[in-house]
């Protein structure tokens, strides 16, 4: 269990967004403190002037990012989805996922990518090419999450960490849409990403 550190304020104090948009999105931060830290993620409750000048305190999830691996094999007549199952405590049940991790500090997000599909499944991919990027809950949660389409797939021996327990599946691409529609796939980014693919491929889009 992750102990709770607490630490004294810090000075005054400006920061940007990860990713500016076109107005003005510098925010001056008044105080902040970190609540928690622990090995995946920390707390930090901040006072902050925010841009169009409102005052207000925010406690903030701190994560450095996750990548999301798109696998599709599509040496076939129709693409087939690789996604994992294994059990997650705080849905307190057993989800359908794609391959995804936590990107090590100085870690590249595409060579934490790379790693976290060999890890978790033994497959490596020949072709990377990043698809979308995302928030996935903004409100109090700083993490983004980077998807890439990783095809040319070569299977291999996984090498999980001690506490994984991860089955793996390459499933039609029609198979995963009607697991999103009926509910069976609920995690939100293997649901985007498995939209994503459809669209793209119904428009005759370029996954290159």
């Amino acid at each position: 269990m992750p102990s709770r550190k607490h630490a004294s304020e810090k000075p005054t104090s400006s920061r940007k967004s990860k990713t500016p948009s076109r107005s003005a999105t510098k925010v001056e931060v008044l105080s902040s403190k970190t609540v928690f830290k622990g090995p995946a993620f920390s707390v930090s409750s901040d006072r902050v002037r925010e841009p169009g000048g409102i005052v207000a305190c925010r406690d903030v999830v701190r994560h450095s990012g996750s990548a999301i691996i798109l696998a599709v094999d599509d040496s076939g007549p129709e693409p087939r989805v690789l996604l994992e199952r294994q059990y997650r405590y705080a849905a307190e049940d057993y989800l359908w996922e794609l391959p995804a991790g936590r990107i090590d500090p100085g870690e590249k997000v595409l060579a934490g990518a790379k790693r976290e599909l060999l890890e978790e499944t033994g497959y490596r991919a020949a072709k990377w090419t990043q698809a979308l990027f995302f928030y996935p809950s903004p409100g109090f949660l700083d993490e983004t999450m980077t998807v890439y389409l990783a095809r040319g797939l070569k299977p291999g021996d996984a090498q999980p960490e001690e506490d994984e327990s991860i089955e793996c599946r390459l499933t039609p691409l029609f198979r995963a849409l009607a697991m999103v529609r009926s509910g069976e796939i609920r995690d939100g980014k293997t649901i985007a990403s498995v939209l994503w693919l459809a669209e793209s491929l119904r428009s005759g889009s370029s996954l290159e």
